[in-house]
């Protein structure tokens, strides 16, 4: 393993040259994880009601799907986020752990199962997200707009956010789900315009942003919210830029985390980013003007969700 300073003068972990490894050696296709990385991951009495309820309804969580790490935590705070529309992919993005393949009709009665399974939990945050679905022409926008108001119906109460695809770069889809009103609508720009054809090869760069931008704009004043990962090879100059779209987009929420090689298929992580750099970017977008950011190595897209729509309301009440 090498190591090299970056502008934010924080040393970072990554790959040499060589590929998979250090010195010209051949190793594993993994990257080994540094100390701040591992993370034991119990399972108490809240996370085995949450996997029962879920088998009981046929739904599925990105949580569970994507690996990751802050599910238990999750769970145990009342925040879960839900997958829609199957748990097969249409699109090949090489970061992400969901399976692609042939897909199946929407279930019409889906919305109505998550609104039992938000109600029966209790839950106090929902995170609404879904599979990229270019085969049905809104997208999924009417599978989520339904759910929302499912979930409004069986607990007004509880915070809802939705992590939306791109929808094709449809404005009509995209007002299915505003006009639904969630209180967030994330869009995720994952990575910098660079490393799009590498990382989302069916993705646009402007097309995202242009979504958030849309977002931003409407005159339902919901906070538009996205996410980057770092560790993909990019580089500061181009984090930088990447979150000066996102504010000149409109974005206010954002999230920033460690990219983590889910199998041997998946792009390799290129660098292992420090704690602090991750708290030299949080301080560099909160200046930019965002208003509020968690970026931290084991940080994800919904990540405190519930806290940063705190936030929002305290600076909007």
């Amino acid at each position: 393993m090498e190591t090299e300073k970056t502008g934010s003068g924080e040393e970072l972990f990554h790959l040499c040259d060589h590929g998979n490894g250090c010195r010209g050696k051949k190793s594993s296709p993994f990257l080994k994880k540094p100390s701040w990385l591992r993370r034991s991951l119990p399972k108490g009495p809240v996370y085995g009601r949450v996997q029962h309820l879920l088998k009981e309804k046929g739904l599925h969580t990105v949580c569970e799907q994507a690996h990751c790490p802050n599910q238990f935590e999750c769970f145990g705070k009342g925040t879960a986020t839900f997958l829609l529309l199957g748990e097969t992919c249409t699109r090949h993005c090489r970061f992400c752990n969901i399976e692609s393949g042939t897909v199946f009709p929407p279930d019409m009665e889906e919305p109505e199962r998550v609104a039992e399974a938000v109600s029966g939990l209790g839950l106090s945050y929902v995170v609404l997200t879904s599979v990229t679905r270019d085969d049905l022409e809104d997208g999924g926008a009417e599978i989520f707009a339904e759910t929302i108001r499912a979930v409004r119906r069986q607990l007004p109460s509880a915070g809802i956010e939705v992590l939306i695809p791109d929808f094709m770069g449809s404005a009509e889809a995209l007002k299915k789900v505003i006009h639904a009103k969630p209180d967030v609508i994330n869009h995720n720009i994952e990575t910098v315009e660079r490393l799009y054809p590498e990382v989302r090869p069916e993705a646009l760069y402007q097309r995202s942003l242009e979504l958030i931008s849309r977002v931003a704009a409407h005159e339902s004043g919901i906070p538009a919210k996205s996410g980057i990962m770092l560790g993909l090879g990019e580089k500061d100059d181009e984090i930088m830029e990447t979150l000066k779209d996102l504010r000149q987009a409109g974005c206010r929420i954002l999230t920033m985390g460690q990219y983590l090689q889910p199998s041997e298929r998946h792009l390799a992580v290129k660098r292992f980013v420090l704690p602090e750099t991750f708290d030299f970017w949080r301080k560099e977008a909160l200046a930019m003007g965002f208003s509020a950011v968690a970026s931290g190595p084991f940080v994800r897209s919904s990540y405190r969700a519930e806290e940063h729509r705190a936030v929002l309301e305290t600076l909007n009440p």
